[in-house]
């Protein structure tokens, strides 16, 4: 991934808002502009060498590899590495007691879902130094790793800068919670599932993870489901044929069942929506709308051949005994339109009625139920 060179030499995340700010500690006694070196050997590297201190004096010494591109402040104190080289411009601050030393990735080919669910990655990852043993990434920060789902997050109709949403994060049982900014703080119970994850930080198992987030609207809340518990079964280009579900639609419906959950109601609702067979959070939500209108509910990702036993197609939903086929097409299928072009073409042929649903569509469910109802029952 191609990575942006920094544009400046500060600790402080200036773009933050008030709500969710990184937790910076900017260090407020800047080094001295003498130019003279440092009285005081640095460790680099098992080597002493006189390290300078003045502003764009000498190039920082690298750090021991141990650390990581990430790591606190206690364990790089603790092999040797002193306060001044902490301070230096090559190393950021996102949270406090923690250094970083990466590169800021290039974010800009990717979408706005999934730029922000990046940004989320990103911050969580930052974060993970200073996560303790009785603590674990939750909510929306462990689905952003998990590489689930996530609702895009606006402001006054704008999308969120994902560095500036909270890390969430759970303390089992009675341990002393998070106050740090930039952090959701969050009690669980000793019984909650986790697992290890990046750098051996802990993470709510899928099923924790969306147990927790009753709050989200019915629809959000059944795409993740979907994603946790779709099979990968065999097919006509189907990937990963054989590859375990993170999770099981029972594991999802016996987790909500233990301890009290906020949104269970909804919960208990988007479980018995959920299916094992969507492929994206667009199928999940375009079937959520024509089932909860009261249309059948559709065959997911069908398979279509013709009379002579030849693949046609795979669609997204499809009601095979009326020969209606529902596609949605993202903007993001630019790069393959002249195949869904040939595709829809030969299912039309075949004697389907194909259905293409644009975000523009989408976004009118009332409408769509109408135009699906029509070919149904026409």
């Amino acid at each position: 991934m191609p990575f942006k060179r920094r544009t400046s030499g500060t600790n402080c995340n200036r773009n933050a808002d008030t709500a969710a700010k990184s937790g910076t500690d900017c260090n407020r006694n800047a080094e001295p502009a003498t130019g003279r070196p440092h009285a005081k050997p640095v460790d680099s590297g098992h080597r002493l060498a006189i390290h300078w201190h003045g502003v764009g004096m000498g190039r920082p010494h690298p750090l021991p590899e141990e650390l990581g591109p990430r790591f606190s402040v206690r364990r790089a104190a603790s092999i040797g590495v002193s306060r001044g080289r902490l301070r230096r411009s090559d190393l950021e601050t996102p949270f406090r007691g923690v250094r970083d030393s990466e590169a800021t990735p290039d974010l800009d080919g990717l979408d706005l879902f999934e730029r922000q669910a990046a940004q989320r990655r990103l911050r969580a990852r930052q974060y993970a130094p200073r996560l303790r043993r009785d603590q674990f990434f939750s909510h929306e920060s462990a689905v952003a790793l998990l590489g689930g789902p996530l609702p895009l997050i606006r402001r006054e109709g704008r999308p969120v800068d994902g560095m500036t949403l909270p890390v969430h994060v759970c303390t089992i049982g009675p341990g002393t919670l998070v106050r740090a900014r930039g952090v959701a703080s969050h009690r669980a119970h000793p019984a909650a599932a986790t697992f290890d994850g990046i750098d051996s930080a802990r993470i709510s198992r899928p099923e924790t993870a969306w147990a927790q987030l009753g709050s989200w609207d019915l629809l959000d809340l059944v795409a993740l489901g979907d994603y946790f518990c779709r099979s990968w079964r065999t097919g006509h280009g189907r990937p990963d044929f054989g590859r375990r579900p993170m999770a099981s639609i029972d594991d999802l419906r016996a987790t909500i069942t233990t301890g009290r959950r906020v949104g269970i109601q909804r919960l208990r609702q988007a479980v018995d929506l959920v299916r094992e067979d969507s492929w994206s959070p667009r199928e999940s939500k375009l079937r959520c709308h024509l089932v909860l209108a009261g249309l059948p509910e559709p065959q997911l990702n069908h398979d279509v051949y013709d009379d002579d036993g030849r693949f046609l197609a795979c669609v997204d939903l499809a009601y095979p005994e009326r020969k209606v086929a529902i596609e949605y097409q993202s903007m993001l299928h630019h790069s393959r339109y002249a195949a869904d072009v040939e595709r829809i073409a030969a299912l039309r042929a075949a004697g389907w009625n194909v259905i293409e649903v644009s975000a523009e569509l989408f976004s009118r469910p009332a409408e769509l139920v109408a135009r699906v109802q029509r070919a149904l029952f026409a």
